[in-house]
């Protein structure tokens, strides 16, 4: 499995699920708790697929090194057979040294064949090694990434809980505009207002009133004296006069 495969595969899991929460926020906290475990998961199943990766890897190192020994074993059969021909063609034995050249030959295409299967192995060990190296390095940016978006959650959470606050407030603020005491107080002076002026009327009303008594009371007293001026002319006095 290659780099690009694995975390191909994780990041559209990882933007497909995102996407999901999003559209379907209703409360933040519980969206990026949602997001921190996703995360979690996708490092996971990225741990589990580079284990496997790098598993191949070591299999791939352990088969060449297999082939490596397998080339060096059969190049010393091939010289330890090679050399007892050797010494059966010097002692006379030509059918005894044929058959160990044989072997000898043998030997040596067992060498060269395990040979031709390390240098085949080489360039794929050297290549997976480079994507096991990039693989790790990629892990280690997702739980970097992991710890962001841990610290990004709580500061994320604590705004997401000041603006629910400051809502709140704001609704509280509007709910008193809407019924300002304040006002209800306006209306009930006014209407006070009104009464202690009806009250003033009455008084004032209640005054003139008294005033117009006092008014003919002084009338009736102006009269009794005309009367009185009137009987003392009369009676031939001279008492209606007004003193100088």
């Amino acid at each position: 499995m290659t780099k690009q495969s694995i975390f191909g595969r994780i990041s559209t899991l990882l933007r497909a699920n995102v996407n999901a929460l999003i559209d379907q926020a209703e409360d933040p906290q519980k969206m990026l708790d949602q997001m921190v475990r996703d995360f979690t998961n996708s490092i996971a199943d990225a741990e589990a697929a580079i284990a496997e990766t790098i598993g191949n890897l070591r299999l791939l190192e352990d088969d060449h090194r297999e082939d490596v020994e397998a080339a060096r074993t059969w190049g010393e059969k091939a010289i330890a057979a090679s050399r007892k021909g050797d010494e059966l063609r010097a002692a006379g034995d030509t059918a005894g040294a044929d058959k160990f050249d044989n072997l000898a030959k043998v030997a040596l295409g067992r060498q060269i064949s395990s040979e031709n299967e390390a240098k085949t192995a080489e360039p794929q060990i050297a290549a997976q090694t480079q994507v096991v190296e990039q693989l790790k390095s990629g892990l280690n940016g997702m739980k970097e990434k992991l710890v962001q978006l841990k610290n990004k959650r709580s500061e994320l959470v604590a705004r997401a809980k000041t603006a629910e606050a400051q809502r709140q407030v704001h609704d509280a603020v509007k709910s008193i505009d809407i019924l300002d005491p304040t006002s209800e107080l306006g209306r009930f002076e006014e209407k006070i207002r009104r009464e202690e002026a009806v009250v003033r009327g009455q008084a004032e009303l209640a005054a003139s009133s008294l005033d117009a008594q006092f008014n003919e009371l002084d009338d009736l007293g102006e009269l009794t004296e005309v009367d009185a001026r009137l009987a003392a002319l009369k009676s031939g006095g001279s008492q209606g006069a007004i003193s100088s």
